[in-house]
């Protein structure tokens, strides 16, 4: 198979320089402000975005120290497949965030509950769309006795240089 290269879109600003402390997921994240810095190359992509509550980031962990098919989730204590947890140190370090867009001005989206490092190289938006995007009758496997852990479980820094 060929291989795949990405190139940054932009760059995520939030108040986090650190893994150990960081939400470790948007509902989280208590509405930790951030800003996403599209680069102006790409600014005309961003027209009619600010009709959305909602966006989806797709970014790259670029802190990550290294790839397991296995690893301990923050909210749990048995290891797990890679797979069946939303850990950072996977084959390719991808990671995605539903964030409220607060606003869009030129090339800047000023977002809300932000569970993302600063510096983070962004990859790509898509609106979030809940006809699209949210589903009922969910089953959540392991997490179904650990969800209600959420509020309290922040980054412990282990997948990070």
């Amino acid at each position: 198979m060929k291989k795949i290269v990405f190139k940054p879109i932009g760059v995520i600003h939030s108040v986090f320089t650190k893994a150990k402390g960081t939400p470790i997921q948007p509902a989280a994240a208590g509405g930790a402000e951030g800003e996403v810095e599209v680069f102006k190359e790409y600014m005309r992509g961003l027209k009619d975005l600010d009709g959305f509550s909602h966006i989806i980031l797709i970014f790259y962990f670029h802190k990550v120290k290294g790839a397991s098919l296995t690893g301990i989730p923050f909210m749990g204590k048995k290891e797990r497949g890679i797979f069946a947890i939303r850990g950072p140190s996977r084959p390719n370090a991808i990671g995605i965030s539903t964030v409220r867009l607060l606003g869009v001005s030129n090339n800047i989206l000023h977002i809300r509950d932000v569970d993302i490092l600063d510096g983070t190289p962004l990859l790509d938006i898509k609106p979030y769309v809940p006809s699209f995007d949210e589903k009922k009758k969910v089953r959540i496997g392991w997490l179904e006795d650990r969800i209600q852990k959420l509020d309290n479980a922040t980054d412990d820094g282990r997948f990070t240089v």
